[in-house]
């Protein structure tokens, strides 16, 4: 049973990180990020997924803390919005899914015979794998960066604003990114993304 004290120890905790305590904002985190992580999984398996989710969850509650409403329940308050993002973000890649199938549907003479289709979803999907184990190469800052510019596009100054560092940086993370991903793959991916 959940006791007064504690409903009023979460809001206090709560009130404090609204109030900008950078220490209330860190056990906020520790307490809640593995439980989160595995409420997610239930959500969905796909592990990358999760973490950005949550990195992108804490960094925007962190951003946006002053203007956060009251909770009486931490934890049902960041499952909510965790859910929120997962759920999001699995809806545009199914649409995304669903574009492209459309599309071999739409133009079949372009996209060739049903077994050119095959071979090019699984030279596709290959692709995708090289790219994104090469993702686990990168910084999380270079990762968030790339995802603002390529998935978001937003542009330099937009992305200076949303991460907080100047223009310059900017470019460097994107720059460095870019640079060690053709590193990280094959000649003939390389030659697909040029």
């Amino acid at each position: 049973m959940v006791t007064t004290t504690k409903i009023a120890d979460e809001m206090a905790l709560w009130n404090a990180f609204r109030g900008g305590d950078h220490e209330a904002f860190t056990t906020i985190y520790r307490s809640y990020v593995n439980l989160l992580y595995n409420y997610s999984i239930s959500i969905t398996q796909d592990r990358e997924l999760i973490k950005d989710c949550l990195h992108d969850l804490f960094v925007e509650l962190w951003k946006n803390h002053q203007n956060l409403g009251e909770t009486t329940s931490i934890r049902y308050y960041l499952m909510a919005s965790i859910k929120r993002k997962l759920v999001r973000h699995l809806e545009n890649q199914q649409r995304q899914t669903q574009h492209h199938e459309s599309y071999y549907v739409e133009y079949p003479d372009i996209v060739g015979s049903h077994e050119n289709r095959l071979v090019a979803c699984e030279e596709e999907k290959q692709f995708q794998q090289v790219l994104n184990e090469s993702f686990r190469f990168l910084t999380k800052r270079q990762r968030e960066a790339l995802s603002l510019k390529f998935f978001h596009d937003m542009d330099t100054e937009q992305i200076s604003s949303k991460m907080n560092i100047n223009p310059q940086s900017v470019y460097n993370l994107i720059f460095g990114a870019l640079k060690t991903l053709k590193q990280h793959l094959s000649a003939e991916h390389q030659m697909a993304l040029a």
